[in-house]
């Protein structure tokens, strides 16, 4: 993500509020509930325990507002299908959805009993499910849509717009759109189809599959083969000009640009093939089955690296197209395990600029690392420990500028030979997986043959400004 706004102050749990449990190994033979949680600290009601969901049908039906000044507030109604497969013997099991109205779920084709707690989706199938065997679970839903606010105030999630949606939900605004695991650990594959009024677009992730018009209303289908952290998923609708070409290495690339914004406003695209050939040199070989932008005259206020297809609000600068590609390395494919992790997506997405940027022949790395290192110690900018910023930390400068300055001293540190194969055995061995600052560490450690713990203290898990290498 790049941000256009900037971090609030401390989030402070309700006192007395029970946080979820989540179930020994142990007790996996025994028949329970699954967990209203993935034991994350900093969302403790996000994602859920007791199973893995392992792909979502999507079928959506969107509505957008009437022109202003009606209400900015679309209609949404779905059939979400999610394929889960337990890891317990679950009595119930929950998923996250907030807002929306449900109207049924079933379960191995029997309709089971629910309710609603919170962001819970709480449901009991008629009999147990027994661990390890796939079920299908199908919730209809509906509702009105809005603009979603997260824990700072900045827009995510489906985010209404006079003429669609944005469709951007890091960390934990999928729940706004549809029934979800919402954690990164529980990554899975999706379809998505979504119908609109004729002459609106909707774009989502990974493949086109095709789209067909019947009375007024066109559904745009689109497969996502390779897993993905629900924060990722797309479906923005809007008055897009979809873009369809190849890169010389045969990738495809699918840009959806609005139709009101002038060409500067997605010129930053422009280059799109020459930086996946660059950052493949640097991070291994192009993760996914496709790639493209969503650029959209309206705005949440970011860039999000929506895997395959990231999203722009308003225009794409060339400097945040590299940002964004970099993640679907360094954030998408490697995600990560905790979201006090982050500094790994953002820190290596805002290296990844500066590396564009001294071979693009403007600011090199080792300047852009001086402005960093230029900033006072007295400065707050080094009191966020990057490794643990807080759910209110999350997109703080330092996440990004000193995550991108610990990458450049990890380098000087390792040595280059070292630090090049760490870039590319990182993503590698972590692909469509989540990992922590600690299995970094245990990586640089294992490829340079060095202790790194005072170096990993001093840059991640200390306030304060470290010596230069």
């Amino acid at each position: 993500m790049v941000c256009g706004l900037a971090a609030a102050a401390a989030v402070v749990l309700a006192a007395g509020a029970a946080l979820p449990a989540v179930a020994a190994d142990g007790e996996s033979s025994r028949p329970a509930p699954g967990a209203s949680g993935a034991g994350d600290a900093y969302f403790p009601f996000a994602g859920n325990g007791g199973y893995d969901a392992v792909h979502y049908d999507l079928d959506l039906r969107y509505q957008p507002p009437a022109p202003a000044p009606a209400p900015l507030t679309g209609q949404l109604t779905a059939v979400a299908t999610v394929t889960i497969v337990p890891t317990r013997h679950l009595t119930s099991f929950d998923l996250d959805l907030r807002g929306l109205t449900v109207e049924s779920v079933v379960v191995k084709d029997r309709p089971a009993e629910f309710t609603r707690s919170g962001d819970e989706l709480v449901i009991t199938p008629k009999t147990i499910l027994p661990r390890g065997r796939a079920v299908d679970v199908v919730v209809t839903y509906h509702g009105a849509t809005g603009r979603p606010l997260d824990i700072e105030g900045a827009l995510y999630g489906w985010v209404t717009t006079r003429d669609g949606a944005m469709v951007a939900s890091e960390p934990e605004g999928s729940m706004t759109w549809y029934p979800v695991s919402d954690h990164p650990t529980d990554k899975a594959t999706y379809d998505v189809a979504v119908t609109v009024p004729e002459g609106r677009v909707a774009v989502g992730n990974g493949d086109l599959v095709g789209s067909s018009t019947a009375n007024g209303w066109t559904t745009w289908e689109w497969s996502s083969r390779e897993p993905m952290a629900s924060y990722l998923v797309t479906a923005s609708v809007g008055n897009y000009e979809l873009r369809q070409w190849t890169t010389p290495d045969g990738l495809p690339i699918i840009d959806a640009i609005d139709r009101d914004l002038a060409p500067a406003a997605s010129a930053g695209l422009a280059q799109t093939a020459e930086m996946i050939a660059f950052f493949e040199t640097r991070f291994g070989p192009y993760p996914f089955s496709s790639y493209g932008a969503i650029v959209d005259d309206d705005s949440v206020g970011y860039a999000l690296e929506t895997q395959t297809r990231p999203i722009y609000s308003r225009s794409a600068s060339e400097g945040t197209v590299a940002h964004e590609l970099a993640h679907q390395w360094m954030g998408n494919s490697v995600s990560p395990e905790r979201w006090s992790d982050i500094w790994l997506n953002e820190g290596w997405a805002s290296y990844a600029e500066w590396l564009w940027s001294e071979h693009d022949g403007r600011t090199t790395a080792a300047e852009n690392f001086a402005d960093v290192m230029a900033i006072p110690a007295t400065s707050s900018f080094w009191q966020t420990v990057i490794a643990d910023p807080g759910p209110l930390g999350l997109f703080a400068g330092a996440v990004y500028d000193r995550g991108a300055a610990t990458l450049y001293a990890l380098r000087q540190e390792i040595g280059g030979e070292a630090f090049d194969a760490l870039s590319v055995e990182w993503p590698t061995r972590y692909k469509d997986s989540v990992a922590t600052t600690d299995d970094f560490q245990a990586l640089a450690e294992e490829l340079s043959g060095q202790d790194l713990e005072a170096f990993f203290d001093a840059w991640v898990w200390t306030a304060g400004k470290p010596a230069l290498p």
